[in-house]
């Protein structure tokens, strides 16, 4: 099951993982874009990005 992220969250995820590629990270799907910040938000849709959000309430 796939966490559902506020758009704060998506920002935060997004920007992250387009970093790491610009970086020379290696894609984790097949695409044609060249844009790091599409290719992440391409992982985004397809759900295989592993990244964990930790929420205030989620916490004990």
């Amino acid at each position: 099951m796939q966490q559902q992220h506020n758009r704060y969250e998506k920002a935060r995820i997004l920007g992250a993982r387009a970093l790491q590629v610009s970086y020379g990270a290696p894609v984790l799907i097949e695409t044609e874009q060249t844009q790091p910040i599409l290719i992440a938000a391409e992982e985004y849709d397809a759900g295989v990005l592993p990244f964990t959000v930790k929420r205030g309430y989620d916490r004990k």
